[in-house]
């Protein structure tokens, strides 16, 4: 069984080599002293210059050149940094070429270009020098990222490289904060960051190194020599009008025993420390137990940065320490506690278009909300050549508090929502390397959370529904779901030359219980369950055996990876109030497949394929009906839900590290085929929605693209983007079945210019269309245009005087309501005083005094419109020591 699918692999691996390989060009590179020279860029080139292959030396100083041309006048060109570069012709292709190179001084080119922003490669790392980029008005090591051709930073933190996502952030090659690095950008001073590395293809674990099909893409901020020798930080203390305050406090120290970053903070200017703790590339998981299953409504979030929407009052602790022991173990601990309080005011109005009807509502919402987070994450790393040992325990509790007054369609009521999640979990995993070279791996996962959540409202409502036409006192929802997840696997890796056969297998189990009771309080006080059919006592167990084959290559230009999952899955669930006592058996093979192609050594193209089965959960299967807000039943009638998806795509990824200019365009498409659909009954006061057995399709396919380029001339740095979406699918809504398409343009465009030594400039626009349509009955069509655009403009005045000024500008358009056209203006001006190491700062923002935001949200069938109490002007003074 093992060697057939590695005999296929093989086959399709030759037959690829022999297309490329119709002649090869050998031969043995050494320095001056006779010693091999590893990763030597040989380029093979035509009497023009043009590249027509090329590849890199190895560990014994060998290369291998694949010939397809045997035009006369090719040359060899050698090269790697710190040697001079040499050409040598071709005068025979089988002939072994003996070359030396010759160390050379590099210090007199980097006099040449002085003053001149550069980039420097290095295998699959690429050298930002921070100094290049930054200016005196920059702060943290986030204000120059946002300057680097290719990197771009988005308005949560969230770092993506030339149209990849960021995995990590290292700092000196440690992991620190994991994925959650927003405070390291916000905190790290930049003058303490030497230089910014961009690794492609990281690859954390250094056994598996050698064989690496990794493409995930990490940053690593080199710390300066002198910035390692102490403790780092600022303390800030604000206060402004109307009654607001703001204090942060920093502390952090990164040597190669050490390493922390704490941090202190609260505000309440409308700054969500919470953002910090966000995880940007949470791992996948076989645990699919759903979130919380009740809201207090609809109250969506407007299309503005958080700062100018948010009334809060909030306190956070983040602390994260790592110790190393030695080189290849150590000790992390990351630790945090958020305190939240939140007001939010919300007027809305919603239309739902259908044959011959029109559902509307009219719905205000005043909102008291009290979020709090605690996270403690406790890791232990050994990562050496020889294995490799990560055990991550984790505890979270997270209070939540809402307490609310609603008016829907003019009926009032107070409703107060209290959930109390608690989740632990510990990963663990170990991989060794044999004497035989090859790789056992050890995983287990064990995980155990409850989710009591309970919504009170009052007075009672839909008593048509509820109460049998009968005023009543209120409603109180319970939920209970205690959850019980374990996975287990082990692995065997082949490793043989250029390729690699892993082979595993394991089990799964989730076991869970849901229960539910809707109860009605009526008149005089007594309390009852609304019916039977409102309540739950489900009893939900999944497992899941699984095998997998594993089959990589990786060649100099060429690397490739094959899935082939097999598993069996058996589901069984019991809730004896509803005589529901079913089980399911499903057996599945999900394969995919995964190429990566090196057109020339800072381009390459990829490609992928992936068929996938997957199975529902417990919130497929309930059938007694919750109340999940206070316009909301929800129930199901249907089996377990199951779809498959085959889904396909490319991207093409090119960069010119010396020119810096960086460019990609990605494509992906995917049908997925469902066995239930969720159909939902609309009226102007509820919503009842009840998931049935009904086959439909899902179509989706996405395009993006990224441009970015340094201008060396003007010393800025540009960027472009496009991304186009379109759905196909289908909706159940008050018995009619109706078939949707929608369709997303998104235009992108910015600058980063410094127009003079002491005037700096910034702008981003954003251009948004959406049109949706249906094509049932009248062919109802939707069409929504936005325009959003930020500027900013920094002045360095007397060395020491900064004004910043910036604006946005936010412009709305939909076809059956009035335009939207919004600005809002903001000002800043800090005085460093370098001696005292202080900086002394007055800011105003939202200059025009907007207290009112409305935000339109459109589908093919239905147009929301919602009006948010925004804070108006805010003045602060604030004062930041330096440490």
């Amino acid at each position: 069984m093992k060697k057939a699918p590695l005999f296929l692999a093989i086959l399709l691996f030759i037959g690829i080599a022999k297309v490329y390989a119709q002649q090869q060009v050998k031969g043995k590179i050494r320095d001056q002293q006779a010693k091999p020279l590893a990763s030597v860029m040989v380029s093979l080139k035509d009497k023009e210059g043009n590249i027509l292959t090329f590849s890199r030396s190895n560990e014994k100083g060998d290369f291998t050149l694949n010939v397809t041309e045997t035009e006369t006048g090719i040359n060899i060109e050698f090269s790697i940094l710190g040697f001079e570069k040499k050409i040598i012709p071709i005068t025979e292709l089988n002939k072994t070429y003996e070359v030396s190179l010759a160390e050379s001084e590099i210090s007199l080119k980097t006099v040449e270009v002085k003053n001149r922003p550069r980039l420097s490669a290095n295998g699959d790392t690429l050298n930002y020098k921070t100094s290049d980029f930054s200016d005196k008005q920059d702060r943290s090591i986030g204000d120059v990222l946002k300057k680097m051709p290719g990197i771009e930073v988005a308005e949560n933190g969230k770092i993506s490289y030339n149209g990849k996502d960021v995995s990590n952030l290292y700092i000196d090659g440690d992991n620190l904060l994991e994925d959650k690095y927003g405070i390291g950008t916000k905190s790290i001073p930049h003058g303490a960051v030497d230089k910014v590395q961009v690794i492609e293809n990281d690859q954390p674990i250094k056994m598996l190194r050698k064989n690496n099909t990794s493409d995930a893409v990490a940053l690593n901020l080199v710390i300066k020599d002198e910035a390692k020798l102490k403790v780092m930080g600022d303390i800030k203390a604000g206060v402004g009008t109307p009654e607001r305050f703001d204090a942060n406090a920093n502390a952090m120290l990164f040597n190669k025993k050490v390493k922390f970053l704490n941090n202190l903070k609260g505000n309440n200017i409308g700054i969500d420390p919470g953002i910090d703790l966000t995880s940007f590339n949470p791992a996948a998981t076989e645990n699919n137990r759903p979130s919380n299953f009740l809201s207090a409504g609809a109250a969506g979030v407007p299309t503005l940065p958080q700062s100018r929407t948010l009334f809060n009052k909030a306190g956070q602790a983040n602390l994260n320490n790592l110790f190393k022991f030695n080189n290849d173990l150590q000790l992390r601990a990351n630790v945090s506690y958020l305190y939240d309080q939140r007001r939010q005011e919300y007027h809305k109005f919603s239309e739902t278009y259908l044959g011959g009807q029109t559902i509307s509502y009219q719905e205000n919402q005043n909102n008291y909300i009290n979020p709090q987070k605690l996270k403690a994450q406790l890791t232990l790393n050994a990562n050496t050549d020889g294995y490799f040992l990560n055990n991550a325990f984790m505890a979270e509790y997270l209070p939540y508090r809402t307490n609310s007054n609603v008016f829907i369609n003019g009926i009032g009521a107070f409703q107060s929502l209290k959930q109390d999640a608690l989740n632990l979990s510990n990963d663990f995993s170990y991989r060794k390397k044999l004497k035989s070279n090859n790789i056992f791996h050890f995983s287990s996962t064990l995980n155990r959370s409850t989710q009591p959540e309970t919504l009170n409202i009052r007075p009672g409502l839909n008593e048509d529904i509820l109460n049998n036409g009968q005023p009543y006192a209120g409603l109180n929802q319970y939920i209970k779901l205690p959850t019980w997840f374990n996975n287990n696997y082990v692995s065997m890796a082949f490793p043989s030359g250029k390729f690699v056969q892993t082979y595993r297998a394991g089990f799964s189990i989730q076991q869970q219980n849901l229960n539910s009771s809707l109860y009605k309080i009526q008149n005089d006080q007594t309390t009852e369950l609304t019916s039977q059919r409102m309540a739950n006592d489900l009893d939900w167990f999944k497992s899941k055996l699984y095998a997998e084959g594993i089959y990589e290559y990786t060649g100099e230009k060429l690397t490739t990876s094959l899935r082939i999952p097999l598993s069996y899955n058996h589901i069984q669930y019991e809730d004896r109030e509803h005589a529901t006592d079913s089980s399911l058996d499903r057996y599945f093979i999900n394969p995919s497949i995964n190429l990566k192609y090196l057109t020339s050594p800072e381009n390459y193209v990829s490609a992928f394929y992936a068929f996938k089965n997957n199975l529902g959960g417990i919130d497929d299967v309930y059938s007694g009906t919750i109340l999940r807000n206070y316009r909301s039943l929800f129930a199901n009638n249907a089996p377990v839900s199951e779809n498959s998806t085959h889904s396909f795509g490319g991207s093409f990824n090119f960069r010119k590290a010396m020119k810096m200019l960086f460019g990609n365009i990605s494509m992906s498409y995917s049908t997925t085929n469902l066995n239930t659909i969720s159909s939902y009954t609309l009226t102007n006061n509820i919503q009842e929605r009840i998931v049935l057995p009904l086959s439909n399709q899902i179509k989706s396919l996405s395009l993006n693209s990224g441009l970015s380029k340094y201008l060396f001339t003007l010393k800025s740095t540009v960027n472009a983007g496009f991304a186009f979406s379109q759905n196909q699918y289908e909706q159940l809504q008050n018995n009619q079945l109706l078939p949707f398409e929608s369709q997303n343009f998104i235009y992108k465009a910015g600058i980063e210019a410094k127009l003079t030594k002491f005037m700096n400039f910034t702008y981003s626009g954003t251009f948004s269309n959406s049109r949706n349509k249906t094509s049932a009955g009248n062919g109802i069509s939707t069409n929504y245009q936005q325009l959003r655009q930020q500027s900013g403009l920094t002045l360095t005045l007397l060395k020491s005087v900064f004004v910043s000024c910036s604006a946005e500008h936010i412009f709305t358009h939909q076809s059956s309501q009035p335009n939207l056209n919004y600005l809002f203006a903001d000002l800043n001006v800090r005085y460093k005083i370098q001696k005292l190491k202080t900086d002394l700062e007055f800011g105003m923002t939202n200059l025009a005094n907007v207290k009112r935001f409305e935000a339109i949200s459109v589908s093919a069938n239905s147009l929301t419109s919602g009006i948010y109490e925004i804070p108006g002007r805010v003045a602060m003074l604030k004062a930041t020591f330096n440490y």
